[in-house]
């Protein structure tokens, strides 16, 4: 069984910095494209970046100059760095993957989340 685990999430004052990992687990063929994508209290859930398998990005104008995906793909795993953080990127963050198994082809996992919490 497929699994997606965020850690990295914590309280940072505005400016801080904080770093998310992402780590897919179990028995997978491939994995493709992995983002993060974010959740505040009463709003929609909404992409914050992706990255593919040729390490093209993509990001929400609102981080973009801020925050940096990556991934290790010998670790399974996929990083978002997050600087110059704003009150406004307190949310829950979800780590996405679209992973190819053996069993259940190809399918799109998430993770459980983990909590940003920006503020002074």
């Amino acid at each position: 069984q497929v699994q997606l685990v965020e850690s990295g999430g914590g309280l940072v004052q505005p400016g801080g910095s904080l770093r998310l990992s992402c780590a897919a687990s179990g028995s997978m063929f491939t994995i493709n494209a992995m983002g993060w994508y974010r959740q505040a209290p009463g709003k929609q859930r909404e992409l914050v970046a992706t990255i593919t398998t040729g390490i093209s990005t993509n990001y929400a104008d609102s981080v973009k100059g801020r925050f940096t995906i990556s991934r290790d793909n010998a670790k399974n795993t996929v990083y978002l760095q997050m600087n110059n953080l704003k009150p406004e990127d307190t949310a829950v963050y979800y780590c996405n993957a679209g992973i190819a198994t053996m069993i259940s082809g190809n399918m799109e996992y998430w993770g459980k989340g983990t909590l940003v919490t920006v503020s002074s």
